[in-house]
């Protein structure tokens, strides 16, 4: 058995869904949620539930996943969107590689036929894992943000993206410092509410520039 290992979830108006999020985490995984300026009272609703809560009020995914990264207090930690489009059930599937050490940084791949994946958000992700293949040599399916690495490791990348491009530049400085990189399907669903990020044209457009600008 593991030590517990924090599950980091940048949060932003995801009152809704949070009750869902946490209620599903498998034994051993804590929750740390990360309130992103929200004004539906989901710090609220996460303290209601016995998660421990950081407020990062400077907008941004990257700003959000910083600070829970900052914050955190376990050697391994996890990062999952908080608004149910994962099944935390796959997390323990995800970190035994890490856990084990075979692996430093494993990434959780959407499935391409996920119901909750938008048809623009899928041709954007296989634009930039495709750039990370030809610019990079990092060979990859997905660019998703379910994650799990050692703590100490992921600050000694140094990361600066506070935006969209946070999990590109994670994955990009990894590649160079050499870690062990796999990726493991995990399931993908519909979320509850509506998405700030993938699950809107603009939003979409925003994350692949901030990634593009950091393959330039």
């Amino acid at each position: 058995m593991h030590d517990s290992i924090e599950v980091i979830l940048p949060a932003r108006d995801e009152a809704a869904a949070l009750p869902l999020v946490l209620a599903a985490l498998p034994p051993g995984f804590v929750p740390l949620v990360v309130d992103n300026g929200s004004t539906d009272g989901t710090a609220d609703v996460a303290q209601g539930l016995g998660a421990r809560v950081v407020r990062e009020p400077v907008p941004g995914f990257g700003s959000a996943c910083f600070a829970g990264l900052s914050a955190a207090r376990t050697d391994i930690v996890a990062f999952m969107d908080a608004d149910d489009s994962f099944n935390p059930a796959d997390l323990p599937r995800v970190a035994a590689a890490v856990v084990s050490g075979r692996a430093d940084l494993v990434l959780g791949a959407r499935r391409p036929g996920s119901a909750g994946w938008p048809g623009h958000a899928r041709v954007a992700n296989r634009v930039l894992v495709g750039l990370l293949r030809r610019r990079a040599g990092i060979r990859l399916r997905d660019l998703g943000p379910m994650r799990v690495a050692r703590r100490s490791a992921l600050l000694d990348l140094d990361l600066r993206d506070r935006r969209s491009g946070w999990p590109l530049e994670m994955v990009i400085r990894a590649h160079r410092a050499g870690w062990r990189i796999e990726e493991v399907d995990v399931d993908y669903r519909p979320r509850v509410g509506r998405s700030k990020v993938t699950g809107t044209v603009r939003g979409t457009v925003t994350a692949v520039a901030d990634m593009s600008r950091l393959l330039a």
